[in-house]
């Protein structure tokens, strides 16, 4: 159904930018920017224009919006396909902050399938670049060596990491959970509770991320001047690799164990049963990302907590200073993770 202006007439018009500035009483150009850079507009006009448009219904004509920009407001992430018997930490969090954050400012999410090597995502990027689907990109799973953000440095395409690109050459604008804190606040409690010897389950070295978990379980340790030697396993992130690596370590007389994933947890506790040890009991057992299943397993899961939401809209925010000011200092946030704790570690090694 056609909308109608207040001004009578018998015709069924849309609203114009023309006369929300009547209404507002103020320029066609104050619309205009209130509509597209409103931090120039005092804030007692901006609202003024704002109620004009809720009165008058009015919609800018995206259409022709994009044909003056040259712009598609739209963000491309890439999403990798799961190999199997690799579990990968649940993103609906992230990516719905992500797209709602996007959304709010005018923007889409575009989510496109990438190749299982990182280092073929550009040819994605390049293909979207070339039909203009894209302003601008947030990459993730980054790690040592990644290509993208020099291929896209290099063509000035806006973009932000989500995940720090673990060179130290590397200065672009990029959001990351501080990971070695949520290992170490992991020992620090269970440290709390008496435990003496806290093994570690991360993944093979070499994974920025899974190295910087591990670096934040040695820290801790150091600093409760407790053992590390031979308390350290690895494992891919799946449940039964994950049941065979800490299998010689739970043999050695460990109380808990520190895991950079839930899903390495998982092997944990199947591992423990399978000795005829109870996790939560027996052996203190806490996971990494606070998935979905971790609340529900018996017993349930103590866990590190990702702030996801606040990493996805903290993306947007960088992404889009980026895309109103290129030649912009870079920008890093590094969020705090909490540790949830729950009957896996909840008593002391005395109450065993």
């Amino acid at each position: 159904m056609a909308r109608t202006t207040p001004s009578g007439g018998g015709r069924d018009r849309p609203p114009t930018l023309a006369l929300v500035a009547q209404r507002a009483g103020v320029s066609p150009q104050t619309v205009s920017n209130a509509l597209n850079s409103p931090e120039l507009l005092a804030t007692e006009t901006l609202e003024r224009v704002r109620r004009a448009i809720t009165e008058l219904d009015y919609r800018p004509h995206q259409a022709a919006r994009l044909l003056r920009t040259r712009s598609s407001l739209l963000i491309g992430y890439g999403v990798q396909p799961t190999p199997d018997g690799v579990a990968r930490p649940v993103m609906e969090h992230f990516l719905h902050a992500l797209s709602d954050s996007a959304h709010r400012a005018g923007y889409r999410v575009l989510l496109f399938a990438v190749p299982a090597a990182v280092k073929d995502e550009p040819d994605c990027y390049a293909e979207l670049l070339r039909e203009r689907s894209v302003d601008a990109f947030v990459i993730g799973n980054t790690y040592r060596g990644d290509p993208r953000p020099d291929w896209l440095r290099k063509r000035d395409i806006p973009f932000v990491s989500f995940g720090r690109p673990w060179a130290a050459r590397e200065q672009g604008d990029w959001v990351d959970v501080d990971g070695a804190h949520g290992t170490g606040a992991a020992v620090d409690h269970l440290a709390a509770l008496g435990h003496r010897r806290i093994a570690f389950l991360g993944w093979p070295r070499g994974s920025g991320t899974g190295d910087d978990r591990a670096r934040g379980w040695r820290e801790a340790m150091a600093r409760h001047a407790l053992p590390v030697r031979g308390l350290r396993a690895a494992s891919r992130d799946d449940v039964e690799a994950a049941r065979e690596a800490i299998g010689p370590l739970l043999d050695r007389g460990v109380t808990a164990v520190v895991t950079a994933s839930d899903t390495l947890a998982l092997g944990c506790y199947r591992a423990l049963l399978d000795s005829g040890r109870t996790p939560g009991r027996d052996v203190a057992v806490v996971g990494f990302d606070d998935s979905a299943a971790a609340a529900m397993l018996a017993p349930a899961l103590s866990t590190v907590r990702q702030p996801l939401e606040e990493a996805g809209r903290s993306c947007t925010r960088l992404l889009l200073a980026r895309i109103k000011d290129p030649a912009a200092e870079p920008e890093q946030v590094l969020l705090t993770p909490e540790l949830v704790v729950r009957d896996s570690s909840g008593g002391g090694v005395s109450g065993r």
